[in-house]
């Protein structure tokens, strides 16, 4: 296990992803809305994604030159989409949005958790 990103790339493509994903939270495309609605997150509770990603991103970004502070951060997203895959099948919303968006992220993060920082 290495405390800092190698490959380093990974990381930078999956802050960027998550960057925008944030960004995207404030004024969500209707997948978005339907995705958040659909799970029951009120609209008032929105704006707390946004921030969790965003110290997400900010803390990949800080890992490439702190030790650990990468790790944490892409493991913290991990919590974060397992949590989200609870919400979907707590609600019962488990269709595209689930499969793709969801488990998707959480595929992704967990391959750069793998790649970059355990083997």
């Amino acid at each position: 296990m290495t405390l800092l990103p190698d490959p380093w790339w990974p990381v930078a493509v999956m802050a960027f992803i998550v960057g925008v994903d944030g960004l995207l939270t404030f004024w969500p495309p209707k997948v978005i809305a339907d995705c958040l609605d659909g799970v029951g997150l009120p609209r008032d509770w929105w704006w707390v994604l946004a921030v969790v990603k965003f110290l997400a991103v900010a803390g990949l970004i800080a890992g490439f030159w702190i030790p650990g502070v990468g790790l944490a951060a892409i493991v913290g997203l991990i919590v974060y989409f397992l949590t989200a895959a609870g919400a979907h099948l707590r609600a019962g919303y488990i269709g595209r949005d689930f499969w793709l968006n969801c488990l998707g992220m959480l595929v992704l993060n967990v391959l750069v958790l793998v790649f970059c920082f355990l083997v």
